[in-house]
């Protein structure tokens, strides 16, 4: 606000199209929008009405650049578009969308362009032309007035009758209004009518009448996206970051957002879809109905350290250090670790990882000079069965049910595998150690025994009228109460059993407890779990997000292409599927690139990174390209090899980037979470993805194959989804068997 009380606001599209004007010009829209606050009627300015809409007005910004704006109210306005001078103005529409009630702008000049752009080049003409066939219009199977119902924008209606590629399409979709590109690729992609009108068009409708010719209604609706800061107008000039959509809330997210839920209840949908914005914005939600107070009544929760400090840091951007305030954001490894060391204020044992786990098996196995028995096979039967069971005793073992875990055992084998563990945890006691699955089994226990106090309290209250009893207490002098009202749980997916009884238990069985968002397609650890059987009743309560706002098509065709036809659960015994998933964005097909060895493999990805250095239309900030191996030596080798290339490498560890301003390079399960704008994926060499060790349980251990396969195809489906713009896929000798065809014949 100045001294005028002039509101400026910028349409979200406008932003794309000022991505693209020069540097110049960029900087004197920065100051336009400035100038036109304080005063919009400065004679420089230049304000004045077109022609071809009454309802658009045009100011100048530079000598040869106008922006393009409606006027919402007297000092209330919104830009649509920045334009030269000299384009044509006659073909522009702007209004009120009647199934949205949003504002909608659009530039037909601009779009007809977009597809002309798109035209396959004509065959050449043969001596004696056969009659052309017509081709297919896209959208001849549905009326004007079928697509209008569904929210499409009416002045596109002429122009979409012309459509029959995808190609054009996409074109179309380009600078379409955000509803007419969902709406047009979900039926292009075979979705029936009358689920693009379910679960594309009705979540996003408006739930009163919509006025035609009330702009300033309009633009405070939903549908109608707009950026008013002064800093995020910053942002989408200058352009180099793009995480903007990081905290944007779509309509259909912003249901879920805000439901009521009865009990647990979760979100799941494909990579880019909006998963961790929901559950940030969900976070904010619950805050905002809580009573004023200085506890910390919500806990955000997630499975992978780094994760954890990006939640953080988005949740402040959200909402500043005011919603940080009420809410405790934790890796959930670390928060079972506190509840163990708040019992156990004594115990200083040091945990290890599962590697680590495994070499300690090994090295007892060499002890006792057992060559029967593999010590992955006994580390995942500890943790995934016996502490994922709670299994107490050796009876209890006996009893336990293997679901998953393939290799059938015998009794006999059994009381050997009983009697392993116990030296096992011994070994590991007189070391001093213990394990993630021990500290979140530990937890769990703490916790569940915690619940059952308070409710033994809640019962004695009951019966003594409502009076409280201070014997009753947890003897500390404070009264026992749950730890959290409300937990939101991202990457759910990735818990452990015993992670979801800790959580389970430190929240009351209400309305709104546990809010949890995943995708078991991204499953890249070994922990699976039906909650159903934790105490976590998630029927009726699960909604699924089918829009993708990060990755391409193109790149998301080719990572669907990598999960194959493998089964994939819902996280309660029932099957998830990536039926629906879609992206309105465009871009160029991943590329692939072989390679006769590992030594000339890293020096084609030096090579390729200089290519785009030297291209100023190809040339991003470094810390946007990352590179993603196999194996952390592979990451070493990159890195070392890039060095000598002059571009800086930068290590991906568990807390996330270890340097500014350089080549991101990690393991794949490093980039869990992240985004970037091109990924390369290096070593997908058969052998490599997945492992050698993998595909000698062909036969010797059929279902942990399986598991194991689809482990893997999962970890080279999220690296392949943390793209934005491009993925390039590099390998040497024979390529994994999990890249298609149309990849593999480009190298």
């Amino acid at each position: 606000m100045t001294a005028w009380g002039v509101t400026l606001r910028l349409l979200d599209k406008a932003d794309k199209e000022i991505l693209k004007l020069p540097r110049t010009v960029k900087g004197a829209f920065f100051d336009f929008q400035h100038k036109f606050k304080t005063n919009p009627r400065t004679t420089g300015l230049k304000l004045q009405q077109l022609k071809g809409d009454s309802r658009l007005w045009s100011a100048r910004v530079s000598d040869d650049y106008r922006a393009l704006l409606i006027r919402l109210a007297d000092d209330d306005w919104l830009i649509v578009s920045v334009k030269h001078r000299k384009d044509v103005y006659d073909r522009l529409s702007a209004g009120v969308n009647q199934v949205t009630g949003g504002i909608e702008y659009v530039d037909l000049e601009v779009v007809e362009e977009s597809i002309l752009r798109r035209l396959p080049a004509p065959p050449a003409t043969p001596a004696v032309a056969p009659e052309p066939a017509k081709p297919q219009e896209l959208f001849a199977a549905w009326t004007d007035t079928q697509l209008s119902e569904l929210g499409v924008a009416e002045p596109l209606l002429p122009v979409i009758r012309t459509l029959t590629t995808e190609d054009q399409l996409l074109g179309l979709v380009e600078y379409a209004p955000q509803l007419t590109g969902e709406v047009l690729l979900a039926l292009f992609d075979g979705k029936p009518y009358d689920d693009v009108l379910d679960q594309v068009t009705t979540p996003v409708a408006a739930a009163e009448p919509v006025d035609p010719d009330d702009f300033q209604a309009a633009a405070q609706r939903p549908a109608t996206v707009v950026t008013t800061s002064d800093e995020a107008l910053r942002e989408a000039l200058e352009g180099g970051d793009f995480s903007r959509w990081k905290v944007f809330l779509h309509p259909t997210q912003a249901k879920l957002v805000e439901r009521r839920y009865s009990g647990p209840a979760r979100v799941g949908g494909g990579p880019g879809t909006g998963k961790t914005i929901v559950a940030l914005h969900r976070v904010r939600h619950l805050v905002r109905q809580l009573q004023p107070g200085r506890d910390k009544p919500i806990l955000l929760t997630t499975y992978n350290k780094n994760l954890a400090a990006d939640l953080r840091s988005r949740l402040l951007e959200l909402g500043g250090e005011e919603l940080l305030s009420r809410v405790e954001v934790s890796h959930v490894d670390q928060l079972a670790l506190r509840i163990v060391r708040e019992a156990e204020p004594g115990s200083g044992k040091q945990v290890m990882d599962d590697s680590q786990a495994v070499r300690e098996w090994r090295a007892l196995l060499d002890e006792l000079g057992e060559e029967g028995w593999d010590p992955e096979f006994l580390h995942d039967e500890w943790t995934q069965v016996i502490l994922g069971q709670a299994v107490a005793t050796r009876t209890d073992y006996f009893r336990a049910r293997r679901a998953g875990r393939g290799r059938n055992i015998t009794r006999g084998e059994r009381a050997e595998i009983w009697q392993l563990t116990e030296r096992f945890t011994q070994r590991l006691d007189r070391l001093g150690r213990q394990t993630w699955d021990q500290v979140a089994e530990r937890a769990a226990r703490l916790e569940i025994g915690r619940e059952q106090r308070i409710l033994s309290i809640a019962r004695q209250r009951e019966e003594a009228g409502g009076l409280d009893n201070i014997h009753l207490q947890d003897g500390s002098g404070g009264w026992l109460r749950y730890r959290y009202r409300h937990i939101v749980v991202d990457e759910a997916q990735d818990l452990r059993p015993a992670h979801w009884k800790m959580l389970r238990a430190m929240a009351p069985r209400e309305a709104d407890d546990l809010f949890l968002v995943g995708d078991t397609h991204q499953r890249i650890y070994k922990n699976q779990v039906t909650l159903g059987s934790l105490g976590i009743n998630i029927r009726g309560r699960s909604s699924k997000l089918s829009l993708s706002y990060r990755t391409t098509r193109q790149i998301l065709r080719s990572a669907l292409d990598v999960l194959g036809e493998t089964d994939y659960d819902d996280l309660d015994g029932s099957q998830e599927t990536l039926a629906g998933y879609r992206s309105v964005l465009s871009g160029r097909q991943p590329s692939g690139h072989s390679f006769p060895d590992w030594a000339a493999e890293r020096e084609g990805i030096a090579a390729l990174i200089e290519e785009w250095d030297a291209d100023s239309d190809l040339s991003i900030p470094h810390e946007q390209i990352a590179i993603c191996v196999p194996t952390n030596q592979m990451a070493s080798e990159i890195g070392y090899t890039l060095g000598l290339h002059g571009i800086r490498p930068v290590e991906i560890r568990a807390d996330g980037p270890h340097g500014d301003g350089g080549v991101h390079i990690g393991t794949m399960f490093r980039f869990k979470g992240l985004e970037y704008q091109r990924m390369i994926i290096a070593g997908v060499a058969d052998g490599l993805v997945p492992r050698e060790s993998v595909n000698r349980l062909r036969t010797s251990d059929p279902a942990r194959y399986r598991h194991e396969m689809q482990r893997a195809r999962s970890l080279l489906f999220v690296a392949a989804t943390r793209a934005r713009d491009s993925v390039d896929v590099f390998w040497h000798g024979a390529p994994s068997p999990f890249l298609g065809s149309a990849l593999t014949q480009q190298g």
